[in-house]
């Protein structure tokens, strides 16, 4: 049986204040953003993670550390 404990990071993504970007975010409903910046965070370091996390687990018997779906 494995049970699973889903626990969560928190980051930050700080924007240009002038930037036309910036503007673009604050448009975007706050649910949305964060939503977006999650994804793409994710999809940025996941990739990177998984060797990290490999090595991490390697002969791991009673935990294993993974990036959640």
């Amino acid at each position: 049986m494995t049970i699973k404990i889903e626990h969560n990071l928190k980051f930050v993504t700080e924007f240009t204040e002038d930037h036309p970007v910036t503007m673009q975010m604050l448009n975007i409903p706050e649910s949305l953003r964060i939503v977006m910046l999650e994804s793409m965070l994710k999809e940025l370091l996941a990739p990177r993670l998984k060797p990290i996390l490999d090595e991490i687990n390697e002969g791991g018997s009673y935990a294993i550390l993974k990036v959640a779906d």
